[in-house]
């Protein structure tokens, strides 16, 4: 992994967690939506446009988190914490309206991580989600097979994400050890 990369990520796992340790978070699931809330954000649950699961906004000093309610509850969390990630992470999009305030959409483009800001902000929502230090701890008292998709399910259900991203975060960590 290049130096960069490597800097950013150990940025992300030390800002995960930092706040699983201030919020007292010692196994999953990981409580997003509290911990958004506890990080001063304002969480709402809203039907928004199909493609669109969720959204910052940053106006005045306060950030909003938008959540589209219509998405399963595994997705909600996902965006819960992806926006978390923006807004901890990064500066933000700057929309050029009269009160000038700034907004991250989370939508079909951005699940395609085709930019770092992206990247980082669903690197850190799995990671948040599935915390290193929880499913190390688990795959050692398991004795976990990452192709067992029954115990793969078992434990997406734990930790309250979908089967694909444990999956997706178990075989990471495996082939990086993220």
């Amino acid at each position: 992994m290049p130096a960069p990369l490597r800097v950013r990520y150990t940025k992300i796992r030390e800002l995960v967690d930092s706040l699983l340790d201030r919020h007292s978070v010692n196994a999953p699931p990981v409580p997003v939506e509290k911990i958004a809330r506890l990080e001063g954000m304002f969480v709402r649950k809203k039907h928004l446009d199909d493609e669109v699961d969720g959204f910052l906004l940053r106006s005045d000093g306060l950030m909003f988190i938008g959540v589209n309610q219509s998405q399963s509850p595994f997705r909600q969390r996902f965006t819960i914490a992806h926006e978390l990630g923006h807004a901890l992470l990064h500066e933000g999009e700057e929309l050029h309206v009269d009160r000038g305030f700034q907004i991250n959409f989370r939508d079909a483009v951005s699940s395609l991580a085709s930019n770092i800001e992206e990247i980082e902000s669903n690197t850190f929502a799995a990671w948040l989600l599935m915390p290193h230090r929880f499913l190390v701890s688990q795959i050692r008292l398991e004795h976990l097979d990452i192709e067992d998709s029954e115990h793969v399910d078992r434990l997406a259900k734990r930790y309250q994400v979908s089967s694909q991203a444990m999956t997706y975060r178990l075989a990471n960590m495996a082939i990086h050890g993220m």
